[in-house]
């Protein structure tokens, strides 16, 4: 007790201090998540008291074929759209460590997509580019090569999203590029004597020593295509998109909460993509001890 007394005395106004971050933890981030996770478990529609159904919800999701399709769909994107965009971060990153003039002008531009490649407005600029009589259509009629409605095409929707991802990689590439300069020089130095080439370079100097910052941009890039939303919802205007081959996970959690007013069941969906998300990352965790080296 005396112990207690003693801590309180010598770090109480540390805490008064943190008074305004503790309850907004607790008000906005520990009891909402409370809440809903006790929702997963009840039938609600926002008009009427919660009805306790135990597992109901979580049973109802794998006879649901939309609900099915919304993970395909999502895991589609996700093993798609990640590795494209890495690639072409490091790509770029790659490119820009060479030293070129107005290096901090071409890092900005090839970064603003990343600040604007989720809002509203380039979604809808994304559905007129790949409309029936968008830009792309335009530039293959150029060629002699009849174009079609990518966005209305079941087979070409989702890779229309999949695309505005990969143009997303400004984050990763600019992460890369800090891992880059990193690099003791005096390995490459030492790779040209022996006679490496650039592929050799590559290969046993830049990627084992970025493996680090890959695992870093692997995770957040997984963790952010599982909740992708916006450009779903806007270029398939909420609907899902043609045969709901853009349905993404998200999109469909929006629809049963807010759309049909089944709380409850989305409650149940958004607990089942958390635990997702945290197993898929901490596989990636637990693999990483057989791929990521750390110099130290």
């Amino acid at each position: 007790m005396q112990a207690i007394k003693t801590f309180w005395k010598n770090n109480w106004i540390g805490y008064f201090f943190l008074t305004p971050w503790l309850i907004g933890l607790i008000v906005l981030s520990a009891f909402p998540m409370g809440f809903s996770l006790y929702l997963a478990f009840t039938r609600y529609d926002l008009f009427s008291a919660p009805k306790w159904i135990g597992l109901g919800n979580f049973i109802e999701m794998f006879h649901d074929d939309k609900y099915l399709n919304s993970i395909k769909v999502t895991l589609h994107y996700v093993l798609f759209s990640v590795p494209l965009s890495l690639a072409f971060a490091l790509a770029v990153a790659l490119l820009l460590n060479r030293g070129i003039r107005g290096l901090r002008v071409y890092r900005a531009i090839y970064y603003v997509p990343s600040l604007f490649g989720g809002s509203v407005a380039i979604a809808l600029l994304w559905r007129q580019l790949f409309g029936g009589e968008g830009l792309m259509n335009s530039i293959l009629h150029l060629f002699g090569v009849e174009g079609m409605n990518w966005i209305a095409t079941p087979s070409t929707a989702i890779y229309t999203l999949i695309v505005l991802s990969t143009w997303q990689f400004g984050s990763a590439m600019v992460i890369f590029l800090a891992g880059l300069k990193q690099i003791p020089t005096d390995l490459y130095e030492s790779a040209k004597i022996d006679g490496a080439g650039a592929v050799k370079q590559f290969g046993h100097i830049t990627f084992p020593m970025l493996t680090p910052i890959l695992f870093f941009n692997l995770v957040m890039q997984i963790i952010h295509a599982f909740q992708a939303f916006t450009p779903a919802f806007i270029v398939s205007g909420g609907n899902g998109g043609p045969l709901n081959s853009t349905l993404f996970y998200t999109l469909y959690l929006y629809q049963k909460g807010f759309a049909q007013f089944e709380m409850g069941y989305a409650a149940a969906m958004a607990w089942m993509l958390l635990l997702t998300v945290a197993l898929v990352t901490s596989l990636l965790f637990v693999t990483s001890r057989n791929w990521v080296y750390y110099q130290e």
